[in-house]
């Protein structure tokens, strides 16, 4: 079940001469010309403390948001993701495009967009996405899928007749500011290509970056 990679040109140090989110973004619109399906989606991994000590968690989400100060992602605030994000504020989110042979790898700390933002966001996603946001209280259990298509009929029944859906109190942004970030390039014999950028003084703080070549 392994893949051989290579054919285009190897990953080098200077493709990162300008910073990370140029490049990131250009191997995202490589994906989206590529055809491949949620080009911006994003496995982010959190940390969820137990009894029994600190556990990792991962579940896939989407960038809404690319700068220099980092991805940005919308979720309900209540989920799981938001109480382990509330605990620890810090993750790791990686976007895989195994058919191209490119994956990047941020981690950093997450902080809430503001609720500007936020309302901007909000107002671009299609009505029944909204209605959706208002329908499901994310990670709690329910009963049956009957109960949840019943709260998707109760809420738009509610918003019947209003143009704006306000947005839920418990649902918004959150903005991953790197620390780190690695480019993967897949190479035959699996001598892979992998180039981490390092910014101890922020993501923006290109001056102080370092870059290093990790052995596969």
């Amino acid at each position: 079940m392994r893949a051989e990679y290579g054919g285009d040109a190897d990953l080098a140090e200077d493709w990162l001469a300008d910073g990370w989110e140029p490049l990131l973004r250009n191997w995202i619109e490589l994906a989206t010309r590529a055809g491949i399906a949620e080009p911006n989606a994003m496995v982010l991994a959190t940390v969820e403390l137990t009894d029994g000590g600190p556990r990792p968690a991962s579940r896939t989400v989407l960038c809404k948001g690319l700068s220099a100060e980092g991805v940005t992602f919308y979720t309900n605030y209540e989920s799981a993701k938001g109480a382990h994000l509330h605990a620890v504020p810090y993750a790791s989110a990686t976007f895989v495009w195994p058919k191209l042979g490119r994956q990047v790898t941020l981690r950093g700390r997450v902080d809430q967009v503001s609720s500007a933002a936020t309302t901007a966001y909000w107002r671009s996603r299609p009505r029944n996405s909204q209605l959706g946001a208002w329908a499901s209280h994310q990670s709690r259990a329910v009963a049956s899928r009957a109960a949840l298509d019943q709260a998707l009929a109760d809420v738009t029944a509610r918003f019947e007749g209003v143009e704006q859906i306000p947005v839920p109190a418990d649902w918004g942004g959150y903005l991953l500011r790197p620390e780190q970030i690695e480019f993967w390039q897949g190479r035959r014999s699996r001598l892979h290509n992998r180039i981490r950028m390092t910014l101890p003084d922020g993501p923006a703080a290109l001056a102080t970056a370092r870059i290093e070549r990790l052995q596969p």
